[in-house]
């Protein structure tokens, strides 16, 4: 008989890297070809036969539910294929490699038409095309509780090249690239004009006046993009990261998970996070701190990397890069340093699966 909650430990008390941790904690790795399991971005898998620095496979999955991740009031389906597959080049690109290939699992229920699937594909290919990455295959299957996605995507790089989150070293900077905050506040202006507009035929033509000059916002929440373009710069200015995720449980979680994997602490610097204008102009409208928000929106899928001191002239010259705070020894804590020097705890209060 299943257990029940009644007498089973809740999911919620563990959170979703709790439970993972719970679930793997003991597992053993049976094949040599294994470097790298759970517990980062992506795996990391050695080819068969293959032997020291040769290139690595690099494997992620992400998961996207109806009604959890994801709203069909107010996301086109386009877009939602398109974030889809971006989200998983993120984590490739978040370990210093290049995404190849990807397999997509469809759940879809009776309410869909073959042109929605369509229209959801669009998107997929898309983005394949934009990242020159190939859709191999996948699976499709009928489903009681709406639209569910499941991609896996597969990615190389050099052995020595793959970055984990576990690298980051005393007095080595930390990095975002970007800025932070922007696709939650897009989110909170969608639901806003879906519950103040519930019922209107279509949400964004009957109130195209709400979404004026903030379109950038919108982009950010609904077609988001992998920052290819800061490895490829990260690669020519000769700067390799010592610890790198991307941010999308919000940056607050993310710089704890590289922490608490690193054995180190972080002291994060209020006046330093790159905020957009138009972000922080409707948190102020909607009575929203957007610090709060830049630390713990999430999905703003930036690159949060840490490298060695050593490389901070390499740095300064680089685009949409900003230097955000530094690694300290691990009994200093997870900081955040305020305007007027004050230190508080680093809370992660971002997105959390259960």
């Amino acid at each position: 008989m299943a257990t029940t909650k009644k007498n089973g430990t809740e999911i919620s008390s563990l959170g979703e890297f709790g439970l993972i941790k719970q679930l793997t904690d003991k597992m053993v790795y049976q094949q040599p070809s294994t470097l790298k399991g759970v517990g980062d971005d992506c795996a990391v898998i050695r080819e068969t036969g293959a032997k020291g620095e040769e290139p690595v496979k690099l494997v992620t999955t992400d998961l996207l539910l109806e009604g959890v991740h994801f709203n069909l009031e107010y996301v086109p389906l386009k877009h939602l294929g398109y974030k889809a597959a971006v989200v998983n080049f993120s984590d490739v690109y978040a370990m210093n490699g290049t995404p190849t290939q990807i397999v997509v699992g469809l759940g879809v229920s009776a309410r869909f038409t073959v042109e929605d699937i369509e229209e959801l594909y669009s998107g997929i290919r898309l983005a394949c095309e934009r990242y020159g990455v190939d859709l191999v295959g996948g699976d499709t299957s009928a489903s009681m509780t709406g639209l569910t996605i499941s991609i896996t995507c597969i990615g190389e790089a050099e052995r020595k090249d793959v970055v984990y989150r576990n690298g980051a070293k005393v007095n080595d900077l930390i990095c975002v690239s970007g800025n932070l905050g922007t696709a939650y506040m897009g989110l909170q202006l969608l639901e806003r004009e879906r519950l103040a507009y519930r019922g209107a035929e279509t949400l964004i033509g009957d109130r195209i006046d709400a979404f004026k000059d903030r379109e950038y916002l919108l982009e950010r929440q609904l077609k988001p993009e992998a920052r290819r373009d800061i490895i490829a710069q990260l690669r020519e200015a000769g700067i390799h990261p010592t610890a790198m995720m991307d941010i999308s449980d919000g940056l607050s979680s993310e710089i704890k998970h590289i922490c608490s994997q690193s054995g180190v602490g972080c002291a994060i610097y209020e006046d330093k996070l790159p905020i957009d204008i138009k972000a922080a102009e409707v948190a102020e409208e909607m009575n929203l701190n957007i610090v709060t928000c830049a630390l713990n929106g999430g999905e703003d899928y930036e690159l949060l990397f840490t490298c060695d001191i050593k490389d901070y002239e390499k740095l300064v010259p680089l685009e949409d890069v900003y230097l955000i705070g530094h690694i300290t020894k691990p009994d200093y804590g997870t900081i955040l340093v305020g305007r007027n020097g004050e230190e508080l705890p680093l809370r992660a209060q971002g997105w959390e699966a259960f």
